[in-house]
């Protein structure tokens, strides 16, 4: 005997009726002298009405309650399964612990999807926030320069030609910026192909230290590598991609690295893969931004990381090459001490 809300109403309704018909056969029974009757036979009867009664109004409680609920869950039943035959709906339990279950289950299934819903959107106007602000800047700039030229600046030759490669400069930034979007929009679509192919991870990393000599050189940066091998780092992966992922990672550790710093990659054999570190020695990242550091347009000292250039992509960009592979990437960091980036590669 379940004592669930519709039992224990029926269970309080059968012991009432019951003790009624109890109370009065007893004074019926006092009142007429009835001979030979047993002394239980009260208490039986009793019990029976009580039994059938509790079944009975359970049964009605039931039914009337299920028939009030009956169409709402029979509309979230086909949301969630399908429409089915009239069979079937017959065949269904009108049982109220399924009907509470499943409503149950479609609300928490619809709390799940409107919080994913809130958090797209949520996405989605960052996003355009952070686009349209990355955009405005040099597209403001292009603007300023035009301008100053046509209120006469243009027929100075020193100054046009200084104005008019500034506004170049905005132009690339902003191509820049728009190829990096669709970068990471092919790689999010796997739209993009991976080529493997088996190459020297060691000697790929010289050849990116030679493409950014001249930009360490500028702030005083020394290149360092470092392993425990003597023989070549072969690895299996696209070797253009991962040329692009070690560009970034050594750019911004260049970047926001210390002047007359030192940026230092390392190799790691791990059984069947290469780990691979790029460390820098400069401002670090605080705790809380290190979560959200693979974000698009993510910046943690926004004024400093616009004034240092760049689309605010790179890092987004590293991310979805090496998940590509089928890798990780992953970030340790110390405010003032510097950051350290390290990634997986299979090897050939």
């Amino acid at each position: 005997m379940r004592l669930d809300k519709p039992g224990i109403l029926a269970f309080i309704i059968a012991l009432i009726l019951a003790i009624v018909v109890l109370g009065a056969f007893s004074a019926l029974q006092a009142s007429y002298h009835f001979e030979g009757a047993p002394s239980y036979l009260p208490w039986l009867l009793g019990l029976a009405l009580f039994v059938l009664a509790y079944f009975m109004i359970r049964l009605g409680v039931e039914q009337f309650v299920y028939s009030k609920v009956k169409i709402i869950y029979k509309n979230i039943h086909e949301l969630k399964i399908g429409s089915e035959t009239e069979e079937e709906e017959l065949a269904r339990s009108t049982d109220l612990d399924k009907v509470t279950k499943e409503v149950s289950e479609w609300a928490t299934q619809n709390r799940n999807e409107i919080a994913e819903l809130r958090e797209r959107e949520n996405f989605r106007r960052e996003f355009i926030g952070n686009i349209s602000h990355e955009l405005k800047t040099p597209i403001f700039n292009i603007q300023g320069y035009l301008l100053t030229l046509l209120d006469g600046a243009i027929d100075d030759q020193e100054i046009n030609r200084r104005y008019l490669k500034r506004a170049n400069k905005s132009v690339d930034r902003m191509i820049n910026i728009i190829e990096d979007l669709e970068v990471i929009a092919a790689l999010e679509s796997d739209r993009v192909q991976i080529n493997y192919e088996s190459f020297d991870l060691t000697e790929l990393v010289e050849g990116v230290f030679e493409l950014l000599e001249d930009k360490a050189h500028k702030k005083h940066v020394q290149f360092k590598i470092k392993k425990d091998l003597d023989r070549p780092l072969k690895v299996m992966a696209d070797r253009a991609k991962i040329e692009q992922v070690l560009i970034n990672l050594v750019g911004n550790a260049i970047k926001y690295g210390n002047e007359k710093g030192q940026v230092e990659v390392r190799f790691f054999d791990m059984d069947k893969h290469i780990l691979t570190e790029v460390s820098d020695d400069g401002i670090g990242i605080p705790p809380e931004d290190v979560p959200r550091i693979f974000e698009r347009f993510y910046r943690v000292d926004k004024s400093r990381s616009r004034d240092a250039g760049g689309t605010g992509l790179g890092l987004s960009i590293v991310k979805h090459i090496i998940e590509a592979h089928k890798q990780t990437i992953n970030v340790r960091s110390s405010e003032n001490k510097g950051s350290t980036f390290s990634f997986t590669l299979k090897k050939s």
